[in-house]
């Protein structure tokens, strides 16, 4: 095992003493190209090129001496050294931090970024990057090959976004672009670069408390709850589908996450669309009448999310939108359930207002491979002036699970 292991960060910036000291004394250096080509590695010391992280963790935990790895940014900070200290290593580490790359893209651009989510993008995790720059109106993103801005502005698609591309920090050939998300797919990019996506509802409102959480917004604060009764006359419920009992019921069985792409098909007053999007999950709102799509995006407006509203009437409408991970079907009955259930979302519920309709949803689930489970909801609410009865719902509630190996 290695002697000692010390993690520099580095912005770009002259080495810190500390830096130079460990560099001096390193029998071992690993890092990328640009790393080991600095004038203070050692000549005598042992080159890694750092590819994968694993099997550089496994040669340096192998190594009689000192190694020093070097990092771009803060290497505690979506870095390596999370990898080296992962107990099948056995490395303890000593940590010479550097700026980050998150907060050196946010000082090019002159912006204050503690009210901005961070995420990563791999191939393997990019659709999932790219519905939180759907969901949140500040975002960077630490991108990798394959999963890079012409990547994101893609799958973006028809959401439009700023873009504040900042390529290779700290080095002679650091470059800095601003354009809309529609123009990113027509350039290449260089590696490595951070992409600050702006955009969108929600952003800072003038005179508005500052935040006090990282990640979390300045606008104005929100009602506490979720699914809660209606209580605008301008905003009415529509139907069995919009009562307070089952959307929580629904809402509790999808359970969105950042992260995820919510589907609300047949949306409604969009109040079960609002929910989903404040648990911080991007969502599509779907519905054949227009005054029903106006009421979705004055309900996101009003709450300060962000909804992408379709107007169209499924199944036609959903051939052309992004995959989804959990899915409500407010309307449609069996033929748009089929539709979606084709689209493999982890999770989907819907309701009907007979035995019937109920079975025949749950055959299509069933027969799609999915596990179904249906209970019957009924709701009364009282007038707590007088007791009395105001009004109730009675529903089937059809929640169904994707097996996780299909």
């Amino acid at each position: 095992m290695a002697d000692r292991v010390t993690v520099i960060g580095w912005d770009g910036s002259p080495l810190t003493a500390a830096a130079r000291s460990a560099l001096s004394a390193a029998t071992l250096v690993a890092g990328a190209a640009h790393h080991l080509a600095l004038p203070e590695v050692p000549p005598g010391a042992e080159r890694v090129r750092l590819g994968s992280l694993g099997l550089a963790a496994r040669r340096i935990a192998g190594h009689r001496g000192t190694a020093v790895v070097l990092a771009d940014g803060d290497p505690g900070f979506f870095g390596v050294v999370r990898t080296l200290r992962a107990p099948e290593h056995g490395l303890e580490v000593e940590v010479v931090p550097a700026v980050s790359a998150v907060a050196a893209a946010f000082a090019r651009a002159g912006m204050p970024w503690d009210d901005a989510q961070v995420v990563v993008a791999h191939p393997r995790t990019l659709r999932r990057a790219v519905n939180v720059c759907r969901a949140h109106p500040k975002v960077a993103v630490l991108t990798s090959p394959g999963a890079g801005p012409a990547e994101l502005a893609l799958l973006l698609d028809r959401v439009h976004r700023t873009f504040v591309i900042c390529e290779e920090l700290g080095t002679d050939r650091e470059r800095v672009t601003v354009l809309t998300s529609d123009k990113a797919a027509d350039h290449s990019w260089r590696d490595p670069n951070v992409v600050i996506v702006i955009g969108g509802a929600g952003q800072s409102a003038a005179g508005a408390d500052p935040a006090w959480r990282l990640g979390q917004g300045q606008g104005p604060a929100v009602d506490r709850g979720w699914a809660r009764p209606h209580t605008d006359p301008a905003a009415p419920p529509t139907g069995e589908g919009e009562s307070a009992t089952l959307r929580a019921a629904q809402l509790a069985r999808l359970g969105p996450r950042p992260g995820d792409l919510v589907w609300d098909i047949g949306a409604g007053s969009g109040a079960l669309a609002v929910d989903a999007a404040a648990f911080g999950a991007a969502v599509i709102a779907v519905d054949a009448d227009p005054r029903a799509c106006e009421r979705v995006t004055a309900a996101a407006r009003a709450r300060g999310v962000q909804i992408q509203v379709v107007a169209g009437r499924a199944p036609h409408v959903l051939e052309n939108l992004p995959e989804p991970d959990v899915v409500r079907v407010g309307g449609g009955g069996a033929p748009v359930v089929a539709a979606v259930a084709d689209r493999r979302p982890e999770r989907i519920v819907s309701h009907a207002s007979t035995r019937d309709e109920a079975e025949a949803i749950g055959r299509t689930l069933t027969e799609h491979g999915y596990a179904v489970e249906c209970a019957l909801l009924q709701s009364v609410g009282l007038d707590t002036r007088s007791w009395a009865e105001q009004d109730r719902s009675v529903v089937f509630l059809l929640a169904a699970e994707r097996p996780v190996n299909r």
